[in-house]
């Protein structure tokens, strides 16, 4: 089901989420906020339902100039009560996860659990936090602010070595939904993306000690996008956190691991 709640763009699996025990899903940087079907067997197969918005400037979100990641968790709490969900698993991937702790930072009588994947750390203004990166250059551009930011975009290619063997063996198989979606995101433009870039390398609105929520770290010893120094520095800030590594994953193929992570 797809619907317009306090002016976003929402995707959920049933019709009545009323006393409900949800899936929050964050996409990652760009998506259209699509539930993908490894995501929706995921929750099925721990009787959770499925809640997926698109983040401001995503699919048919409108932009908010300037937003923090602490503002997308502000923006889903009048989702959810209108909803009307008993509880909530924050589930984010790549992008999604500063946006999964945000939520339990927000809302802690709700997320009772928070789950990242391949989640980048706070920007704490040292080179060393883009090392390992195969391509930095978008988000050291957002560093520089967001008309850099902008100007980067207008020549930025993927570079096919920010992934594994292992990441286009998900994409061909379990995770192909993935790639299409990315795919289909371009139809909306660049300012989802751009805008997250900007959000992960300024201030997040809340501090990691703010979230007491237990939280699951997954994270790829292979990731060439978000390497795994950023998993370590969640999991050394975070006041509950648990911290798997998997040395056979890259930023993809981690995602394997979210029905074992539920």
């Amino acid at each position: 089901m797809r619907t317009t709640i306090a002016g976003l763009d929402v995707h959920t699996s049933h019709d009545d989420l009323s006393g409900r025990d949800v899936l929050l899903w964050h996409h990652g940087s760009p998506q259209t906020g699509a539930i993908l079907p490894p995501v929706q067997a995921a929750a099925d197969a721990r009787g959770l339902a499925v809640v997926s918005v698109a983040r401001p400037a995503y699919a048919f979100s409108p932009r908010i100039p300037g937003r923090t990641v602490a503002d997308v968790a502000a923006g889903l709490r009048p989702v959810l009560e209108a909803l009307g969900v008993a509880s909530v698993v924050s589930v984010g991937a790549s992008g999604g996860g500063p946006h999964a702790l945000a939520c339990a930072a927000a809302m802690p009588g709700l997320v009772r659990r928070v789950v990242t994947f391949a989640s980048p750390a706070p920007f704490d203004g040292s080179d060393d936090w883009f090392a390992g990166m195969q391509a930095p250059q978008a988000i050291r551009a957002a560093v520089t602010g967001e008309d850099a930011r902008r100007r980067f975009a207008e020549t930025d290619e993927f570079d096919p070595d920010s992934f594994v063997d292992a990441d286009y063996a998900a994409l061909q198989g379990e995770w192909a939904s993935l790639g299409a979606d990315v795919g289909a995101s371009a139809a909306y433009g660049d300012d989802g993306l751009i805008d997250d870039d900007l959000a992960f390398v300024r201030p997040w609105g809340f501090a990691l000690t703010d979230v007491a929520a237990s939280v699951l770290l997954v994270h790829g010893e292979r990731d060439r996008v978000i390497p795994p120094r950023h998993a370590r520095l969640l999991a050394a800030g975070l006041p509950n956190a648990s911290l798997e590594l998997h040395p056979s994953d890259g930023h993809v193929s981690v995602l394997r691991h979210l029905a074992a992570s539920l």
